[in-house]
């Protein structure tokens, strides 16, 4: 009986000792499967399960299949750099068609795989040969045009009350417009920045600079006038204001017959970011046109003078007196605000701001002192929205001089010249450009592209578009004559 016991006792210390070599190969066999990377991530999962409880590793030791997941992380990196060249080369492109080739070789040499890459290196071959082939633009052949705001509806503008005549002459529709840009378009016009034809120094002088453009290609600068969407306005078919939509886009608001406001590109700056989006080409280094802001109603269609927060009876004009009855609860620094984001998104794509004269006042007409009253006005109501300009836009066409050059003995230009203007703009329709530099200015002449000048000039607009072709028919003939 007791060597039975000492048997099985025996046999059980043998069986305990097999079992403990078993489970001792194991372990080595794991670890060293671990550290050689003899494993994959399945391997872990499986020990993970059976154990009931993660494997613990030491911060040491590498990690499951290593040798996988270098191999899998390298091939993500190669992934994501090529992705990073080819976001590279889109945005170079864009510049590259905006004829900012400098700018374009700049990002793509900015990229460390340029050494290494043939993509790339040829890319910056292709925009430095269409550089080279860019030839300067005479800046006295550099034409301007510009627009009014744009009639949205014509059934409202074109109705037969007192406000027709002033329409039909000095307003252009949408679909006119838009014929126009496109043919101008199709004939190699791109839009440049007064910025672009000459530089103001610090010390107030002016140099000329250069336009480099290829063959075929024609530079001439857009600008509009008012973009206050004036009270009298209101229901004649014309949008209310500009604003930011929720994809950060500029839109017009307009309001519909049943009183419902609809969002969409109603007026010239939406238009055009439209047309700069499908032809990227047409604005020169992503330059827009300038928009010509009056003070007396506000901005953009914002009410952002300060009559509209003093109330001041004396300055209020049967039309804001009718508007703040009409809105009790208006909120004037919250339209200052929402006109400054409105400004700041305009910037950001491209659009510049000029002064219209506050009042839209013709300087001579209205004398010295008025003039000096208008431009403070503009400037403590308009420039705290839009930031600071160097160009003023005359109202009515008007100058404060003849043809010949500004002197300091003209009290007019050396009061604005003091006040920081320095880029001064007409309206000469008679002549397709008209250039002038001083040694402390430039100026320029516009051409109005509009009914008036359609019905009754359409040969002075040849060299710009088929005035047959961009008509509207439902403009009412004759236009009435000035």
């Amino acid at each position: 009986m007791e060597r039975r016991r000492r048997n099985a006792l025996i046999l059980r210390s043998l069986i305990a000792f097999l079992i403990a070599l078993i489970v001792i190969f194991l372990v080595i066999l794991i670890r060293f499967g671990i550290r050689s990377g003899l494993f994959d991530r399945g391997w872990k999962e499986l020990v993970t399960t059976l154990t009931g409880a993660p494997e613990e590793i030491s911060p040491e030791e590498p990690v499951p299949g290593t040798a996988v997941l270098e191999a899998e992380n390298a091939a993500s990196d190669a992934g994501s750099a090529q992705d990073q060249i080819e976001k590279t080369l889109e945005e170079a492109s864009v510049y590259a068609a905006q004829y900012d080739y400098q700018r374009a070789i700049d990002l793509v040499k900015s990229r460390q795989e340029y050494n290494t890459s043939p993509k790339l290196q040829n890319f910056v071959a292709s925009c430095q040969a269409q550089k080279d082939a860019c030839a300067a633009w005479p800046l006295d052949q550099i034409t301007h045009v510009f627009f009014h705001t744009l009639i949205r509806d014509n059934a409202k503008a074109f109705d037969g009350d007192e406000n027709e005549a002033g329409y039909n002459q000095v307003m252009t529709t949408i679909p006119e417009f838009n014929s126009i840009i496109q043919q101008m378009y199709d004939r190699g016009y791109v839009m440049v920045s007064l910025h672009d034809m000459c530089e103001v120094h610090e010390d107030g002088s002016v140099s000329r600079k250069e336009i480099r453009l290829p063959d075929g290609k024609k530079p001439f600068v857009l600008s509009q006038d008012d973009v206050s969407y004036y009270h009298y306005m209101k229901g004649d078919g014309f949008a209310e204001k500009l604003i930011v939509d929720e994809n950060g886009e500029i839109k017009n608001t307009y309001l519909e017959e049943d009183g419902s406001r609809s969002v969409g590109d109603y007026d010239m700056v939406p238009l055009i970011d439209r047309f700069v989006k499908e032809h990227p080409d047409f604005a020169y280094h992503g330059h827009k046109g300038i928009i010509a802001l009056t003070g007396y109603e506000g901005v953009l269609g914002y009410r952002t003078d300060e009559v509209y927060k003093t109330r001041e009876e004396s300055r209020l004009t049967a039309y804001q007196r009718a508007f703040l009855e009409a809105n009790p609860d208006f909120d004037f620094e919250n339209e200052v605000k929402q006109a400054k984001a409105v400004a700041e998104a305009m910037k950001e794509e491209g659009w510049e701001f000029a002064s219209h004269t506050w009042g839209h006042i013709n300087p001579i007409a209205y004398g010295y002192e008025a003039t000096v009253q208008d431009t403070q006005r503009w400037l403590d109501n308009v420039a705290p929205i839009t930031g600071d300009t160097d160009v003023l836009i005359f109202a009515f066409g008007a100058d404060i001089n003849d043809w010949t050059p500004y002197t300091r003995e003209n009290e007019f230009f050396s009061y604005l010249k003091d006040k920081g203007f320095s880029i001064f703009c007409n309206v000469d329709g008679s002549q397709t450009c008209w250039v002038q530099f001083g040694d402390d200015y430039m100026r320029q002449g516009r051409r109005n592209l509009d009914g008036y000048r359609m019905y009754y000039n359409p040969q002075m607009l040849e060299d710009l578009f088929v005035v047959e072709e961009a008509w509207d028919d439902a403009r009412p003939t004759p236009v009435p004559e000035m």
